[in-house]
This record gives C-alpha cells, sequence and structure tokens, in this order.
C-alpha cells in the first residue's frame, strides 16, 4: 500500500479499535504500523471519546480512552476542520468531517456514514471495503 493522506471518520476509528479484524481494523493497524498518513480534527476525536464509552465491547474507563486520545493525537496530524457548506448533506453535523477532508487535502476520506457517502462523486470519499479493495495490503 503506498503511503496515502487519509481523513477516518469517527465510525471507521471506533469500528476498527472494536473490531481489529474488520476492514476498519485492517485500515486503523496499517496506518498504527506507518502505512498510511492520517488526519483528523478535534471534532472527529470529541466524537470518538463522546461514543467510546458506550462501547460495551471495549469497556474503556475514562483514562484508558483519554490515553488513546492522546496517542491518536501524536500519531495523526490534527487538523481544524475548513469551511464546508454543501446543501446536500442531510446531517449537518457531517460539516466538520468534510470540513476535515477538505482542510486536508486528503487523498481520501474514509467513512462508513451514508450521508458522506452519498456526496462520493464530488468528494475524494470511499467506504472502508472500498478503500480496502483499492489500496489494501
Amino acid at each position: 500500500m503506498g503511503k496515502l493522506r487519509v481523513v477516518l471518520d469517527t465510525n471507521v476509528l471506533v469500528s476498527g479499535l472494536a473490531y481489529p479484524a474488520s476492514i476498519p481494523g485492517r485500515i486503523v493497524a496499517t496506518w498504527q504500523q506507518g502505512g498510511l498518513d492520517v488526519v483528523l480534527s478535534r471534532y472527529i476525536l470529541d466524537e470518538m471519546v463522546r461514543v467510546l464509552p458506550r462501547l460495551k465491547r471495549l469497556q474503556l474507563s475514562k483514562p484508558e480512552i483519554r490515553d488513546l486520545t492522546d496517542s491518536l493525537m501524536f500519531m495523526a496530524e490534527i487538523l481544524e476542520p475548513g469551511p464546508a457548506s454543501d446543501v446536500e448533506l442531510r446531517d449537518k453535523a457531517d460539516i466538520a468531517v468534510l470540513g476535515t477532508l477538505l482542510a486536508a487535502r486528503a487523498d481520501y476520506l474514509i467513512t462508513g456514514d451514508r450521508d458522506l457517502l452519498v456526496l462520493r462523486q464530488k468528494y475524494l470519499i470511499v467506504a472502508p471495503a472500498e478503500f480496502w479493495e483499492r489500496h489494501g495490503a
């Protein structure tokens, strides 16, 4: 896999951490092994922090979630989302995720969010399986 610059949406991060054998898990592992350059925003990390305590599969304590977030911040480039006001976005909460893609000038935004995936003709947005099929090991 070439060194691609990607934005991982919260759902890919969380799925990848909870299910290491899944495709999101393989994407996260590739990043952890240095095979991808990942760009995140504080918005994506904050959303991850809100979602992780609800995952029974991981059962992480608040200090463990904080440590995990700190390690991801160390591994990723953290950018503020750029301006994005796509009128086609059904979920306005996704504006910050799309803005992260635009600010990062990344090769891809990898997401399982259908509200973002409908914009794949307009932006560099792919589902995890599609990304892995194209670039996976």
